[in-house]
């Protein structure tokens, strides 16, 4: 202690005391208030809507037009939007760069608190719509590199940026590309495999998936070259990549891969485009399927629905049409029910050059509100009253599984002319199509189910008890997931096959007239196959359950006869060690999907997957969907009537939670356990 200190009188020493008390007080009181300072910042930051939209830039645009875009995005609640990121509309002839076009659009964003999610799209011939897929030669790769270096230079300390979309649509529908680049690729990779023990009973392997392999890999290089070059100059930045075409495309993604260089995960979803295979009163469940999809390939990332349909199709689309503001709703609170973060229209405004010229748009020629924009933001404005962030997905534990072999084999065994109706379920997307009736259908007893590829389910689990695994119309069952599948049987897990599932192993090998490997979990192998073109019937539990083109019967060995025609078993039921298996060798999905009539497939799957949920339909509503979503002891729901007129319908509801509307655009109300709905109307329902 200081002598001076000691010597001084003890009035005076009160006083220094008292000083320095004051003086600390003071210290902690400005700490403190810094520290709240600091917190109050934090929870402010600026809230960003689900909803938005991809702004247009292009040559010829004024200020004004610009400026307007980004102040209706903001004046709907649509805070945040996609640019494309143009290199043809910022390389100069002479190689220099001007960024002067997509500054204002960076400009008007920061204005109206607007966050953009940036494309990466470098120079492509003709502009086109989706961009090429992988570079042309080292020498173009280079050029990559080098637009890529230039963007995220310049782009990456704008308070608007919210991130980067490494490439738009990755996918080629399957064509594997065989320039000389693309083929040093493939040297390198196939330098890399190893080889396998399985094959095929050493059977000749005429047929080589080599090529739809490396195409699977390639897609996947490519993309991780491209986020480690934006890396180098925003080692922070946001990445994200948007799939699209999913029920066919998805053979080549390899999701789980993607996780390791991804922020989030997205998907395209214009059903003009992407689901032709489907009519258009079950374009909402298509997307439904195609965020289930999308949410198991993102795993603990979120997803987005990056492009989403938002208006008009005037020469663009392989089935042209305008959306409804009501169709605009129910994809938006689809997606919402399905867990999307994000979901963003494509457009805002429309592209003025080239295809798509004048469409797609959510306003019109004037630059006004279309009824679809209004409809987006009516959505918008209800979700961030309720804080939707904090609801998460009700998902039943049920696996509707997917080999990406199936759609190769699928495709390797088409005809010239696979556009017979009679045939559809060897047509090109008839497998996926058949998972796809498994999960219509039990959306519509509401319940959402998982749709996954079998290299995202969990095959390391202890107990699998209370779990369920569909194979719908799944042809091809590559030998590595034989244990797997058997282990998931025997430590308590319920396996419901139908169809031809696991009639061919990776290699286009029969498997059934050569030792059936799953002949001990399911308690026999296929007997026959008998084709019957276009639909019929099969008796089971004495009621018709429709059926299409395939009726399979079974060698029975050690299982329990639950279909019988005569001395055709037809169905039957195995208890493997702690699980059981259902089999039923006939085209189940697609028989209720043609014919419409869904209520036998209904009682058959609840019957055998027995789904614990919170929130489920009393009765099997065709035409009707439900999804769930939960916040601690609040719950969710979202039902759409796709049905022609109004409906009502009864819930099975956990006790003691009482509802509310939250949303209905048409009106719609509930009462304790009934929910009344027009036709063509989403009704929200808080639960607490």
């Amino acid at each position: 202690m200081d002598k001076d200190f000691i010597a001084l009188p003890l009035q005076h020493k009160m006083y220094h005391q008292k000083s320095i008390c004051m003086f600390l007080r003071s210290y902690i009181w400005l700490l403190l208030l810094g520290i709240a300072s600091i917190t109050t910042t934090v929870k402010a930051q600026p809230y960003v809507s689900p909803i938005g939209a991809q702004v247009f830039i292009e040559p010829g645009q004024s200020d004004e037009e610009i400026n307007t875009w980004f102040k209706l995005l903001s004046e709907h609640q649509m805070n945040c939007c996609r640019i494309r990121m143009f290199e043809n509309y910022m390389k100069r002839p002479d190689g220099t760069w001007d960024f002067s076009l997509f500054d204002k659009a960076f400009k008007a964003a920061e204005r109206y608190n607007v966050k953009i999610v940036g494309t990466l799209f470098p120079a492509a011939p003709d502009n086109s719509l989706g961009g090429f897929k992988h570079p042309y030669s080292q020498s173009h790769l280079q050029e990559i590199a080098t637009y890529i270096k230039q963007v995220v230079t310049h782009f990456k300390t704008s308070p608007a940026l919210y991130g980067w979309v490494l490439m738009n649509e990755p996918g080629t529908g399957g064509w594997v590309p065989n320039d000389a680049f693309a083929n040093i690729q493939k040297s390198e990779w196939l330098k890399t495999l190893q080889p396998t023990a399985y094959n095929s009973k050493g059977y000749p392997q005429i047929v080589d998936f080599t090529p739809q392999q490396f195409l699977l890999h390639y897609n996947t290089w490519y993309l991780q070259w491209i986020a480690n070059e934006v890396k180098k100059y925003d080692p922070n930045a946001y990445l994200h990549v948007n799939s699209h075409q999913i029920f066919s495309n998805i053979a080549e993604y390899n999701f789980p891969a993607w996780r390791n260089f991804l922020n989030s995960l997205g998907a395209s979803a214009h059903p003009s485009w992407h689901y032709t295979m489907f009519h258009r009163n079950q374009y909402a469940t298509a997307l439904g399927a195609n965020c289930a999809i999308i949410r198991s390939g993102a795993g603990e990332l979120p997803f987005w629905v990056t492009e989403l349909q938002g208006g008009n199709n005037t020469y663009s689309g392989y089935k042209a049409f305008c959306p409804t503001k009501e169709e605009i709703t129910q994809w938006l609170w689809t997606s919402i029910g399905n867990g999307a973060e994000h979901i963003l229209f494509w457009c805002l405004n429309p592209r003025t050059v080239g295809d798509e010229a004048g469409e797609w748009a959510l306003v019109d020629f004037q630059n006004q509100p279309t009824d679809r924009l209004i409809a987006a933001s009516e959505v918008a404005k209800t979700l961030r009253k309720i804080n939707i962030s904090k609801f998460k997905p009700v998902v039943a534990n049920i696996h509707i599984l997917y080999t990406r072999e199936t759609l190769w084999v699928e495709k390797k065994a088409q005809l010239n002319d696979n556009t017979n109706n009679d045939y559809e379920g060897r047509n090109t997307g008839g497998a996926m199509k058949s998972a796809f009736a498994m999960y219509e259908t039990l959306l519509e007893n509401g319940i959402n189910s998982q749709f996954q590829c079998f290299d995202e389910f969990n095959w390391n689990k202890p107990s699998y008890k209370g779990e369920t695994i569909i194979l719908s119309g799944q042809i091809s069952l590559p030998s590595r997931y034989w244990e797997p599948l058997r282990n998931f049987v025997r430590n308590g897990g319920k396996l419901i096959m139908e169809g031809l599932s696991a009639f061919y192993d990776e290699n286009m090998f029969a498997l059934h007239h050569t030792g059936f490997p799953l002949q001990d979990v399911l308690g026999g192998a296929l007997k026959e196959v008998k084709c019957l073109p276009t639909d019929f019937s099969v008796n089971y539990q004495n009621a018709p359950l429709p059926t299409h083109l395939w009726k399979g019967s079974i060698y029975n060995t050690q299982g329990q006869i639950v279909a019988q025609e005569g001395n055709s078993v037809l169905a039957m039921r195995h208890r493997f060690v702690r699980g059981e298996t259902f089999w039923f060798p006939s085209l189940l999905g697609l028989g209720a999907l043609r014919s419409g009539k869904g209520e036998a497939l209904s009682h058959l799957l609840l019957a055998e997957a027995q789904p614990t949920v919170p929130f489920q339909f009393e009765t099997y509503q065709k035409g009707v969907q439900m999804y769930t979503m939960q916040k601690g002891n609040q719950y969710l729901t979202i039902l759409i009537n796709k049905r022609p007129q109004a409906t009502s319908v009864a819930l099975r509801c956990p006790k003691g939670v009482n509802p509310s509307v939250v949303f209905a655009d048409k009106g719609g109300s509930t009462t304790a356990n009934t929910a009344r709905l027009s036709s063509e109307e989403t009704l929200v329902i808080l639960w607490k």
